[in-house]
């Protein structure tokens, strides 16, 4: 079966009709995650497993976005390099670029090169990364 070919939810229907559940694999397919960085960083699916089941309930994005609304130099910072790490760790690239983007922006002793608008989008854009991560898992956990 070419699931690309597939409109979207007849993959699932399928899946459902014959009793198979979403893999590992195919849940970091779905989200765009990079399984094999993560299969570097955690060694094996069930650690992979149990840590993205948790970036949904762990609160390092939630903290970024809370600290996006208070533009605090030193909070920034610290939410984007624990989010950039977390999301490193668990092969979710894009997002990881994308707070490190922040990070750095804060680091302390570089000098800022976005303004707080352009930091403001950013963390806007890494929220609707996450919301359509934390849905694919949420997705991966129903069907296990």
């Amino acid at each position: 079966m070419d699931r690309k070919s597939l409109k979207k939810g007849e993959f699932e229907i399928i899946m459902k009709e014959r009793n198979e559940t979403m893999t590992i694999q195919e849940l970091y397919q779905e989200i765009g995650g990079d399984y094999e960085q993560a299969l570097k960083v955690l060694r094996m699916d069930k650690l992979i497993d149990k840590h993205i089941r948790k970036l949904t309930n762990n609160g390092v994005v939630d903290g970024l976005i809370g600290a996006g609304e208070g533009m605090d130099p030193t909070e920034l910072y610290e939410r984007a390099h624990a989010m950039k790490g977390v999301c490193a760790n668990l092969g979710l690239t894009a997002m990881a670029a994308a707070a490190s983007e922040i990070a750095e922006e804060y680091r302390p002793g570089n000098s800022r090169k976005l303004s707080d608008a352009e930091v403001k989008e950013r963390i806007e854009k890494i929220s609707e990364m996450y919301a359509g991560t934390a849905e694919g898992i949420r997705k991966y956990e129903a069907e296990q």
